[in-house]
């Protein structure tokens, strides 16, 4: 999927939200958006998160 229709499905699901809810609605389904977003960056190698959830690893 394309940026731009990408980002037509999420202003289709933020304006369903805003029209049968209200703003704080349309903030939460924004924000399950973007973590979606990401999780697919990471799930699809765009995005590398081992440097954070690596740990520690410094033993003495």
């Amino acid at each position: 999927m394309n940026r731009t229709a990408l980002a037509t499905v999420v202003g289709l699901v933020l304006g369903w939200a805003v029209a049968f809810g209200d703003f704080g609605k349309m903030l939460i389904v924004a924000l399950f958006a973007a973590i979606g977003y990401v999780i697919a960056k990471v799930i699809s190698g765009d995005i590398d998160i081992s440097p954070y959830v690596s740990g520690r690893r410094d033993h003495r």
